[in-house]
């Protein structure tokens, strides 16, 4: 999704599945990567800063109200 740097500012893993939120100091954005480790499927979302924990809590229920297509991946 970002071409420059990123820092990892949280990492989490539960049943198979890893959530990463990202921050690019270069453009200030912020953004959610999930892994589903079984199936080895990932997607990555650009998250508003001001949702970024819910994105990161909560991160197919964001997926799902910002691009439902997305989840078809994860499936």
């Amino acid at each position: 999704m970002h071409a420059g740097r990123r820092i990892d500012l949280a990492n989490r893993r539960s049943d198979g599945i890893d959530v990463t939120l990202w921050w690019s100091p270069d453009d200030d954005s912020v953004s959610i990567e999930v892994l589903h480790q079984p199936s080895d499927s990932t997607f990555e979302l650009a998250v508003d800063p001001s949702r970024a924990l819910d994105a990161y809590y909560h991160p197919f229920a964001y997926a799902a109200w910002r691009s439902p297509e997305l989840l078809e991946v994860a499936a």
